[in-house]
C-alpha cells in the first residue's frame, strides 16, 4: 500500500491559534492519548474536500499526522458505535447492538474477557478523563452512553492536567458538533446567529449543492449552511484543545485522535447504511507518526482502541476485534462491516458490507417502509420538510423511493460509478457474481463475528428499555404530544411484529 502526501490547502490561515508540533516537542514514551470525538458529522473538512468552509486545525492535524480517507463506523448511531469502540469489538459481538439499550431493569454485562479500554489504561498506570468542553470545574464527566453494565470508576476524573507529575493519560473530549444546529429550523437559527458573531460570517446559502437524493427545500437547503457551521465551530474548538495540550506541555508527547462517532444526522444519515450515515473521517497525529500522510485504505472505528493501546505498549486482548492500523506489519481489510438495530422505540435489523468498489446493504425487514415511524427523527424539521415535500409530489424518483411502504430485501451499489448510492443494482444479472460475492462477505461477517442481532430483541428487554425511555422523556416535561407519539410507535412496533412484518 503506498502514501501520499496531502494536497496542499488552497488556503491558508496563520494566527496565534496556529498549533503545530516541532522537534522539540518529541519527548520520550510513554505517550499521552487523546480522543476528540466529534457528535453527528460527516467528513466535511477541508481537508477531505470541502471547499464552503475552512476548517485550518483539523487541517493542520492532518498534515502533522496520517489522515485515512476511508474510515467507517460500524454503526451509524451513537450508543451503539461508542459501546464498540470504547471495547473494540463490534457491538453485534457484544449484544450492545440495540441503540440505549440496557437501560431498564434489563441489563447487559460484557462477555467474558471484553473490557472496557479505560480499564486498562488505568492498569497500566495511565490517569484516565472523559470530558465536554470546555472543561468542568466540578469534574462532570462528558459523554459516554455505553449499552452495557461498566464502572464509573474506570474514570479518574474529567480535567488530564490534575493527574500525578510524569504520568501519562488517556484522555476523550466528547464535542456536540452537528447536534449543535438541534433539530428545528428555530433551533439552527440560534445557532447560526452565535456563529456570526463567532465568526462574522455565516455559510453562504446560496452555494449549498445538496446530494442528488435530496430535494433543495429552503428548511433542507438553510439547516445543510448551518451544519456545516457547526463543522467550523467544532474546528475552532478543536485549536483550543489542541493550544491546552501545547500551553501545559504535553502537546509534544501526545497522540491525538480525531473522529466523528457517525455521520450527519439527515433523512438517510444517522441510522442508515448509507455511507452519509458510515463514512466518518479520522485523522491521527502526534510524535513517532510521518507527517502528511494520506490513507485510502479500510479502517473501522474500533480500530482506535487497538491503535490506542498498540501506542501506550498495553498488550492487545486476543479477542479484540480491533486492530492495529498503524502497525508496521498491518495489512489492510478487505471490507468493512456496519449494523444498525432498534433506535430508541423503532425496531429495525440492517447490515451493511463495504469493499472500495461495492457497498451491499441486507434489508432484514423489507415489508417496513425505509423511513419508519420515528419520534426523535420524525419531530426534525428537515424530516418533515422532505415528507412535506413528497406529499406536494416534489421529489424525483430517487428521493420518492425514501418514502415507499416497503423496500427490496437487498441494496447493490457500484461506489466507482455510483459515490451517492443511487443506482440498486441488486436485480441487475450484470452484476450477478458480485452480488454473490457481497453475500457471502456479510454472511461470513455475521458468522464470524457472532452476530447477536440474528434474533429479534427480547421482548422483555424491549418493554424494559421503553419504559425508561418513555418515563424519562416524562420527567423532563416532554410536550405529550411527542410522548404520545412514542407510545403509538412502541404500539405499532409490536403490531408489526406479531404480523411477522
Amino acid at each position: 500500500m503506498s502514501l501520499i502526501k496531502l494536497p496542499a490547502i488552497g488556503f491558508l490561515i496563520i494566527s496565534w491559534v496556529t498549533v503545530c508540533f516541532s522537534p522539540a516537542d518529541l519527548v520520550a514514551a510513554p505517550p499521552n492519548i487523546l480522543w476528540i470525538i466529534v457528535d453527528d458529522m460527516s467528513a466535511h473538512f477541508s481537508s477531505y474536500g470541502e471547499e464552503l468552509i475552512e476548517t485550518p486545525h483539523v487541517d493542520s492535524l492532518a498534515r502533522r499526522g496520517v489522515q485515512f480517507n476511508n474510515a467507517y463506523v460500524t454503526a451509524p448511531v451513537c450508543s451503539t458505535c461508542r459501546s464498540a469502540f470504547i471495547t473494540g469489538m463490534y457491538q453485534t459481538t457484544i449484544g450492545a447492538h440495540h441503540h440505549r439499550s440496557g437501560r431498564g431493569t434489563e441489563k447487559i454485562n460484557l462477555p467474558q474477557g471484553v473490557r472496557p479500554i479505560p480499564e486498562m489504561f488505568q492498569e497500566a498506570g495511565y490517569y484516565t478523563t472523559l470530558t465536554g468542553w470546555p472543561i468542568r470545574a466540578d469534574e462532570r464527566l462528558g459523554k459516554s452512553d455505553y449499552n452495557f453494565e461498566w464502572n464509573q470508576e474506570m474514570y479518574d476524573g474529567a480535567d488530564w492536567a490534575k493527574r500525578d507529575k510524569g504520568q501519562p493519560f488517556f484522555a476523550q473530549v466528547q464535542l456536540p458538533g452537528g447536534k449543535l444546529r438541534g433539530g428545528t429550523t428555530e433551533a439552527a437559527q440560534r445557532f447560526a446567529a452565535r456563529v456570526e458573531e463567532t465568526f462574522g460570517n455565516r455559510t453562504d446559502l446560496s452555494r449549498i449543492t445538496l446530494p442528488p437524493y435530496y430535494p433543495a427545500t429552503e428548511v433542507i437547503l438553510h439547516d445543510w449552511a448551518v451544519y456545516l457551521d457547526t463543522v467550523r465551530e467544532t474546528d475552532r474548538v478543536v485549536g483550543e484543545i489542541l493550544h491546552k495540550l501545547r500551553d501545559e506541555g504535553d502537546l509534544g508527547n501526545t497522540i491525538v485522535l480525531f473522529m466523528t462517532d457517525h455521520g450527519i444526522s439527515h433523512v438517510r444519515g444517522k441510522q442508515f447504511m448509507y455511507d452519509e450515515g458510515l463514512h466518518v473521517p479520522l485523522v491521527i497525529a502526534g510524535p513517532g507518526i510521518e507527517a502528511g500522510q494520506v490513507r485510502d485504505d479500510l479502517v473501522e472505528h474500533i480500530d482506535i482502541a487497538a491503535v490506542s493501546l498498540a501506542y501506550a505498549g498495553i498488550n492487545l486482548p486476543r479477542s479484540m476485534q480491533a486492530q492495529d492500523i498503524m502497525a508496521p506489519d498491518y495489512r489492510p481489510r478487505r471490507a468493512v462491516y456496519a449494523a444498525r438495530d432498534r433506535c430508541d422505540e423503532t425496531v429495525e435489523h440492517l447490515r451493511s458490507v463495504r469493499t472500495l468498489d461495492y457497498k451491499y446493504i441486507r434489508n432484514y425487514l423489507p415489508q417496513r417502509p425505509h423511513l419508519q415511524p420515528n419520534a426523535y427523527k420524525d419531530g426534525k424539521s428537515i424530516v418533515k420538510s422532505f415528507k412535506e415535500a413528497g406529499a406536494r409530489g416534489e421529489l424525483n424518483d430517487v428521493q420518492q423511493r425514501l418514502l415507499a411502504p416497503t423496500r427490496l430485501p437487498e441494496e447493490l451499489y457500484d461506489l466507482t460509478r455510483d459515490p451517492y448510492e443511487i443506482n440498486n443494482l441488486a436485480e441487475d444479472p450484470a452484476y450477478g457474481s458480485v452480488l454473490k460475492q457481497m453475500r457471502k462477505l456479510l454472511a461470513r461477517w455475521e458468522s464470524r463475528s457472532g452476530d447477536q442481532g440474528v434474533n429479534p430483541e427480547p421482548t422483555r428487554m424491549f418493554d424494559s428499555d421503553m419504559k425508561v425511555y418513555v418515563e424519562t422523556l416524562e420527567a423532563r416535561r416532554r410536550p405529550v404530544e411527542h410522548i404520545n407519539t412514542i407510545k403509538q410507535n412502541i404500539e405499532l412496533m409490536r403490531r408489526w411484529a406479531q404480523q411477522g412484518k
